[in-house]
C-alpha cells in the first residue's frame, strides 16, 4: 500500500513594508515631537524630503538629517514655497508620498482635499477641515473616495483609538445613538484640579506654563476646539451636522474675547468669580464641574460646562484624561468607554506616525 504524502505548506512571507517620502508642515511642539520619532528604528522606511514652519523651509537632505532641524528652521532656510516642497515629494523614489500637516492652519486644511485628489496621502492633527464647515467635510469625503488616504487619528483624543473604533462599529452595521465625554486634555486637567481652594486663574496660569493649553488659553476655554472634535466624531458616525448646529458655551466672557493675548493674560482674574460661584453651587449638590461634549440621537450637539454627580464617569478622570462614551444600537445597556491621556505632543506625534506606518 502506498502512502500519499501531503505537500508541506509553503510558508507565507510577510509583505514588505513600503518606503514613504514625507513632507512635514509645521515644526511646533507636535511637529518637533514627530521629528524625534523619525529618528527611531520604527521609522527607518520613512524619508523626510521637506520640512517647513510658517515662514521657512528646508529640502536639502543634509540639513533635514540634522538633529536640531526644528531650531535651524527658526534661524535659516529658504522662504516657504509649497510648490518646491511638493516637487521634492514627487521626485523621491518612494511609492508612498505623504504630506504631514502638524499645524492648526485653516488655510492648509482647506488644501487637504486637493492634495488627496492629486494622489498624495495626507496625515494630520489639523481639525480645521473635518471639524469645520459641512461643505469642507463633504469635499474631503469626495476626495478620499477618489484619491489618497487620510490619516486623522491625531485630530481627536491625541491618538486614542476613538475614530478607528467608531468606524469599525459603523462598518459592522452598528449605529451611534449618543456620544458624551471630555474631549479636551487642557480642560480636563483644569476641572480635575479645580476644587475651589485656589483661584481658577492661578490653575490656568500653571496649566499654560506646563504646555497643557495653547499660548492663548482662549483657544481652549472657548470650547471651539472641543466642538470641532465633536463634529468630526458625529460626521464619521453619519450625522450631517453643520458647524453652526453645535451649541458652544464659552468660558471666556464677552469682555475678554476681543483683546490681545497679553491683555487677556493680565486680566485672568476676571474668570475667577463666575467659576467660583458655579463650583460652590455644584458642591452644595454633591456635584463637580466638567467641560462636556454631548450628542443625542436627534443630532443635537452641545459643548459646555456641566454639573455631574460623583458617580458620573467624567467625575473620576485624572490629569489630562479624555473620555469618550459611545452608546450604540449594540452597546446600548452600557456605553463603550474609551479613556486615556488626551493631550501632549508625544502621544499626538505618535498618532501621526502610526497613521503613516499604516499606509504601507
Amino acid at each position: 500500500m502506498s502512502a500519499v504524502l501531503a505537500e508541506a505548506p509553503v510558508p507565507k512571507t510577510a509583505p514588505v513594508a513600503q518606503e514613504a517620502a514625507l513632507v512635514l508642515l509645521g515644526t511646533g511642539v507636535v511637529g518637533g515631537a514627530f521629528l524625534k520619532l523619525l529618528c527611531t528604528p520604527v521609522a527607518k522606511r520613512l524619508h523626510l524630503v521637506g520640512a517647513a514652519n510658517s515662514r521657512k523651509q528646508q529640502i536639502e537632505a543634509a540639513q533635514l538629517a540634522a538633529r536640531d532641524l526644528r531650531e535651524r528652521l527658526k534661524r535659516e532656510g529658504a522662504p516657504r514655497d509649497d510648490a518646491a516642497l511638493l516637487s521634492a515629494l514627487d521626485e523621491h523614489h518612494a511609492t508612498l508620498k505623504v504630506i504631514v500637516d502638524a499645524t492648526a492652519s485653516g488655510d492648509l486644511a482647506s488644501r487637504h482635499a486637493d492634495w488627496l485628489a492629486r494622489g498624495y496621502h495626507v496625515v494630520t492633527a489639523n481639525k480645521s477641515l473635518a471639524g469645520g464647515h459641512l461643505s469642507g467635510w463633504r469635499a474631503l469625503q469626495a476626495a478620499r473616495a477618489a484619491g489618497g488616504r487620510y490619516g486623522d487619528s491625531a485630530t481627536v483624543g491625541a491618538g486614542l483609538p476613538v475614530l478607528s473604533t467608531l468606524r469599525r462599529l459603523c462598518d459592522c452595521g452598528d449605529s451611534l445613538l449618543t456620544l458624551e465625554g471630555v474631549f479636551s486634555g487642557s480642560l480636563s486637567y483644569l476641572f480635575n484640579t479645580y476644587d475651589g481652594s485656589r483661584p481658577f486663574s492661578e490653575l490656568l496660569g500653571e496649566a499654560r506654563k506646563l504646555g497643557y493649553t495653547e499660548p492663548d488659553p482662549r483657544a481652549d476655554l472657548s470650547g471651539e476646539d472641543v466642538a470641532r472634535k465633536l463634529l468630526i466624531l458625529a460626521r464619521n458616525a453619519g450625522f450631517a451636522l453643520g458647524s453652526d448646529e453645535v451649541i458652544v458655551e464659552s468660558l471666556v466672557p464677552e469682555s475678554l474675547r476681543d483683546i490681545s493675548t497679553e491683555t487677556f493674560l493680565a486680566r485672568l482674574e476676571e474668570l475667577d468669580e463666575p467659576l467660583a460661584a458655579l463650583h460652590e453651587a455644584a458642591r452644595e449638590r454633591g456635584h463637580v464641574l466638567r467641560f462636556l461634549a454631548r450628542l443625542n440621537q436627534r443630532g443635537r450637539a452641545r459643548v459646555g460646562i456641566t454639573e455631574v454627580p460623583l458617580t458620573h464617569p467624567a467625575a473620576r478622570l485624572y490629569g489630562t484624561d479624555n473620555q469618550f462614551a459611545l452608546t450604540t444600537t449594540r452597546y446600548h445597556t452600557q456605553p463603550l468607554v474609551i479613556q486615556g491621556p488626551g493631550a501632549g505632543p508625544e502621544v499626538t506625534a505618535q498618532a501621526l506616525l502610526g497613521d503613516i506606518l499604516a499606509l504601507g
